[in-house]
């Protein structure tokens, strides 16, 4: 049995976060391949644009190409508080595309 068959549907429609909101990064339990690194989950991060609508990269990966289309954003976050141990400078930031259905509101 596949993982992934049993997972909710992403979000559609309208965006639920808009430039500026604060976003937490889920630790959802998804097998196989995904496009949410494991180092910004629980991570606050800022939502610095909306990038539209894309089919969910954890069916892609297997080839389901029918599923419905999910909210996707451009969040930063300060590097200083992804790397405990980050000797950069401190304003330096990670900006990443993340789809909707792996945040929350912070």
């Amino acid at each position: 049995m596949n993982p992934l068959a049993s997972a909710p549907a992403p979000v559609c429609g309208e965006p639920r976060f808009s430039p500026g909101d604060r976003v937490r990064v889920l630790d959802l339990p998804r097998a196989g391949h995904v496009r949410t690194p494991h180092y910004i989950r629980h991570k606050v991060g800022t939502v610095v644009e909306y990038t539209g609508l894309f089919l969910r990269p954890e069916e892609l990966a297997y080839g389901r190409c029918g599923g419905p289309a999910g909210n996707g954003y451009r969040v930063v976050f300060d590097q200083t508080h992804l790397w405990g141990d980050y000797r950069g400078a401190a304003r330096d930031r990670l900006f990443i595309e993340v789809y909707e259905h792996w945040l929350e509101r912070a």
